[in-house]
């Protein structure tokens, strides 16, 4: 029964196509059917595709800042799982010059009683002294060779070729604090001895001193102007009396023959405040946010000191610290009687005392500075406004 329905159907189609008018119909239809219609196709849109659309989030780029600025490590070994250093690839990574350097003789910590003044210190690496020019008295055009590590402070250090033909021996080369921003090829000027003659034409350094209280002209304000913009770089020493105010500076000298000395650790800078009228005196804000009276003939670089990353380094294990000449610290409750105020005792036991040092003075809130001739307040006449403590200081970190 199935085989004839089967036949009888192939013969129906037969005649069918055997037809004219069937076969036309045939192929339109075989057209139809060839031409690409259009398909209503869904596409699978999937979590990760709507992820990347979305904005990152704050938490993320300060990770992904994090990965730029730092350098980590992949944990194989427990010391090296929280270890974090800056990245810094742009240090030398030779030897130092060799005559610009002196044997650092370590003493643990003692004096020549052979008593621990300084607690915490002794063993670490062998290491030497960088010798620095402080007072960048050598007036001229310097080359920046190299940015160079110095184990003796946290900062980075340049090195200076004079490019003065008769300038010999530590006058040839030298060692600065790098300034933030200071590379290899950099160029930097000292004018500590003044503007040079013929530097700026129609400069006249009294109206920049301010010694003058005519109106300045118009080619008096052009050339300091100039002035500014060729010496406002950063690693070159003025004078402050012709450094504008609000000029991050770092190196600053309180004499005007003297060394630098205040801001020159890593990423600490002073900001010139405002200028005295009448006075010998320019305003300066240090880096605890205490401003100071220097005088105008002091000296200071022009910029921040270079490598302000450090204080967020991690050296990821105890012995990296020994390295450094940094001994472990004790607590006070975990020594003997004999050795400290805290000590002794059964168990972890306060003994209900108040917080002390090894010394015995307070060591939590309690007020330790002497009194000045004006107090414990205002005993400095070079301090315009102390640095924030206490509540101040907390209101300033909470603002």
């Amino acid at each position: 029964m199935l085989r004839s329905s089967v036949r009888s159907g192939t013969a129906l189609l037969r005649t069918c196509v055997g037809s004219p008018a069937a076969a036309s119909a045939l192929k339109r239809c075989s057209a139809a059917i060839s031409t690409p219609a259009i398909t209503l196709t869904h596409r699978r849109n999937y979590v990760t595709e709507i992820w990347q659309n979305t904005k990152t989030s704050e938490v993320g780029e300060a990770l992904s800042r994090t990965k730029d600025l730092y350098k980590t490590y992949k944990p194989v070994s427990p010391g090296i799982r929280h270890l974090r250093r800056p990245l810094n690839l742009h240090l030398y990574e030779g030897r130092p010059v060799r005559t610009l350097t002196v044997a650092r003789r370590k003493n643990g910590g003692r004096n020549q009683h052979g008593h621990i003044t300084v607690r915490h210190r002794g063993g670490g690496h062998k290491q030497r002294i960088r010798i620095l020019d402080y007072k960048r008295e050598a007036s001229g055009v310097h080359d920046v060779v190299r940015i160079e590590y110095d184990p003796g402070r946290s900062a980075h250090i340049a090195l200076l070729h004079n490019r003065d033909p008769a300038a010999v021996g530590d006058k040839k080369w030298t060692y600065i604090i790098a300034t933030e921003g200071l590379r290899a090829g950099d160029e930097v000027r000292s004018f500590r001895q003044g503007i040079p003659d013929g530097f700026i034409p129609g400069f006249d350094s009294s109206i920049a001193e301010g010694k003058e209280d005519a109106t300045e002209s118009s080619a008096q304000s052009l050339a300091l102007g100039l002035l500014r913009s060729m010496t406002l770089k950063p690693g070159n020493v003025l004078p402050l009396r012709l450094i504008p105010p609000g000029t991050v500076i770092n190196t600053i000298t309180l004499s005007p023959t003297g060394p630098g000395i205040l801001c020159r650790s890593a990423g600490s800078f002073g900001q010139v405040v405002a200028y005295e009228e009448g006075s010998r005196y320019v305003q300066v804000r240090l880096q605890s946010g205490e401003v100071r009276k220097v005088l105008r003939d002091c000296c200071a670089t022009v910029g921040k000191v270079s490598n302000p990353l450090w204080k967020n380094r991690s050296l990821g294990k105890a012995g990296r610290s020994r390295w450094l000449g940094i001994r472990p610290s004790v607590r006070g409750v975990a020594m003997n009687a004999n050795d400290h105020p805290h000590g002794g005792g059964r168990g972890k036991s306060k003994s209900n005392k108040h917080p002390v040092s090894i010394w015995g003075w307070g060591t939590k809130g309690t007020r330790t500075r002497k009194p000045g001739p004006k107090g414990p307040k205002n005993s400095n006449k070079m301090v315009i406004r102390e640095r924030p403590r206490g509540k101040e200081k907390q209101g300033l970190a909470k603002s």
